[in-house]
C-alpha cells in the first residue's frame, strides 16, 4: 500500500465521516445485509455495538478513507471468537487497504483476547474482497448456497471466512 495507515479507534465525533464512507456500500446493497435504504440511524446502530470495537482509517491529510468494527461473533462460551466488518471509502478502493486493515484488525482482535476471526457472510461476486481477506489469512471454510439477495445478480452464495489468531 503506498500511502500510511493510521488508524485510530472511532469517537462519537468521527460518526459524519463514518456514515460518508458506509453509505455508498450499504446502499448500494452489494456486500452488507442492510437493506439498501437503511436510514444514517439504522446504520449507526447496525455499525456501532457496545461490546465491539470501531476503528478509522486516515489518510495523510485527515480524511477517512476506511473503517472496521470487531466484535464478538456468539455470546457466552463462543466470544473469544470475533466478527469484523470493513468498508473502504470508493475513491481509495484497490490500492491495498482492505488487506492493511484486516491485518491491522487482527492485532487489535488479539489485543481484545479473541483467537479467531469469523466472517459470516461474504459475498460470492464481491471477488475483490475475498481476494484480500485471502491475502490477510482467512480462508474460506463453506458456503451458503443463495444466502444474498443480491441487487443485480439475484440470489447469490455467500461464503463463511475464518482465520485462527492464536491464544
Amino acid at each position: 500500500m503506498g500511502m500510511a495507515l493510521n488508524v485510530d479507534e472511532q469517537t462519537d465525533d468521527d460518526w459524519p465521516d463514518v456514515w460518508s464512507v458506509l453509505k455508498p456500500a450499504f446502499h448500494a446493497g452489494e456486500s452488507y445485509p442492510l437493506p439498501r435504504d437503511a436510514s444514517e440511524a439504522d446504520a449507526k446502530k447496525y455499525w456501532i455495538k457496545t461490546d465491539g470495537y470501531n476503528a478509522v482509517a486516515r489518510d495523510d491529510a485527515g480524511d477517512v478513507i476506511g473503517v472496521y468494527y470487531l466484535r464478538p461473533d456468539q455470546g457466552g462460551p463462543g466470544d473469544h471468537i470475533c466478527n469484523a466488518g470493513y468498508v473502504i471509502a470508493e475513491k481509495v478502493r484497490g490500492k491495498g487497504l482492505a488487506v492493511a486493515l484486516c491485518r491491522q484488525s487482527q492485532e487489535q482482535a488479539r489485543a481484545m483476547s479473541f483467537t479467531g476471526m469469523k466472517f459470516n457472510l461474504v459475498v460470492a461476486s464481491n471477488k475483490a474482497a475475498i481476494s484480500a481477506w485471502q491475502k490477510a489469512g482467512l480462508e474460506i471454510i463453506g458456503t451458503v448456497p443463495n444466502a444474498f439477495r443480491h441487487p443485480q445478480l439475484g440470489p447469490i452464495d455467500a461464503h463463511i471466512m475464518f482465520r485462527a489468531l492464536g491464544g
